[in-house]
């Protein structure tokens, strides 16, 4: 069966789906383009392709025809791609595990995307997102992610919960503040640690700063007065993980 109507009932909550109230209501959100859909399909959590009508794609699953039309209104990217999919959102997983990320109010879709993939490139467990943080299931962050956020656990949470809670499991919390910094490269080949890393234009709030058991800062070239929020995380975790592996 194709649908051709953007009126149908099916493909109008497709297209609610563009708005996070709609993505927090229902559970589910939207992944374009073959890479993403075939990640998830592999993490499980596929639950109908949108594929435009002469397509094929050679996965177990329930597949709903459209046209390049209905297609145009259901995707959010300028050149829409001819397969979508229809995704539940991933269970969180309670276990925060030895090596967290806590991300303070991060508003960049861009920005996001990138810190999860090089999260999972470093071996992060999880990664806790603080309330104010964008929204996980923003079309631009999950594509950013190329799939990544698929394969590691990610939460919101209150970040000073989550702190004591660490502390607690003993877990060393590193800021990232440069005043009274410590050079990254020294703290280097941490089994267990969280690294907290905060807003674009604010940085990590004082009262989570102020909770933190050491600050960390990136040795560079003085003429450089900051780097951008996913490439600094990047270099923090490369440094934090070192030469460890499990």
């Amino acid at each position: 069966m194709l649908i051709s109507s953007v009126e149908n009932p099916k493909i109008k909550e497709y297209i609610k789906l563009q708005q996070k109230k709609y993505r927090d209501k229902s559970g589910k959100f939207i992944v374009e383009g073959m890479h993403l859909v075939l990640e998830a399909y592999k993490c499980g959590i596929l639950e109908e392709v949108i594929l435009e009508q002469d397509e094929v794609i050679p996965l177990d699953a329930k597949i709903v025809y459209v046209t390049e039309e209905v297609i145009k209104k259901i995707s959010t990217l300028d050149h829409p791609v001819p397969i979508l999919a229809l995704c539940k959102k991933k269970e969180e997983q309670e276990e925060l595990g030895s090596r967290v990320l806590l991300l303070d109010n991060i508003q960049d879709p861009g920005n996001l995307g990138t810190i999860i993939r090089s999260a999972v490139a470093f071996d992060i467990d999880t990664i806790v997102l603080s309330e104010k943080t964008v929204d996980l299931y923003n079309p631009k962050v999950v594509r950013s992610t190329q799939g990544m956020l698929f394969h590691t656990n990610i939460v919101r949470r209150n970040l000073k919960e989550v702190i004591n809670e660490l502390k607690q499991k003993e877990i060393p919390v590193y800021g990232t503040k440069v005043e009274y910094g410590e050079d990254a490269r020294v703290v280097r080949d941490r089994k267990s640690y969280a690294l907290i890393v905060g807003n674009e234009g604010s940085g990590v709030e004082e009262e989570l700063s102020a909770l933190c058991d050491q600050n960390l800062y990136i040795e560079m070239n003085s003429n450089v007065e900051s780097l951008n929020v996913g490439v600094a995380t990047s270099i923090l975790l490369y440094e934090l993980r070192g030469e460890f592996h499990e």
